[in-house]
């Protein structure tokens, strides 16, 4: 057995084409997030990678909508993301495929 910290891994993503992980890999990456209430997260987007979010929780607004703990949105390529975090968050990631330098803040 191997035995990982989420504190150790960079903003808590621990599998995707980066280091540190957990597992190396292109096809996707899965991370654990954790954002505080009114964090300041600039708005962006990726032209490639679709991001699938369960909020475990917290309240947050994005795209207009507001998320409650227990629900799940997904994020399309070119589908600009602008969190609000009302809560102390807790986030489970996983973005398809692994690219990280797909992201691009809006101006």
């Amino acid at each position: 057995m191997k035995l990982y910290k989420v504190s150790d891994m960079k903003r808590g993503w621990f599998i995707g084409d980066f280091e540190p992980n957990v597992i190396r890999t292109k096809g996707f990456e899965v991370g654990y997030l954790h954002h505080r209430a009114g964090e300041k997260w600039p708005s962006h987007y990726h032209k490639i990678a679709t991001e699938i979010n369960l909020l475990i929780s917290g309240s947050m607004t994005i795209c207009g909508k507001l998320i409650n703990a227990g629900e799940i949105f997904v994020i399309e390529p070119m589908e600009v993301a602008d969190p609000i975090f009302h809560d102390d968050c807790y986030l489970m990631t996983v973005k398809v495929p692994s690219l990280p330098g797909d992201k691009y803040e809006t101006i």
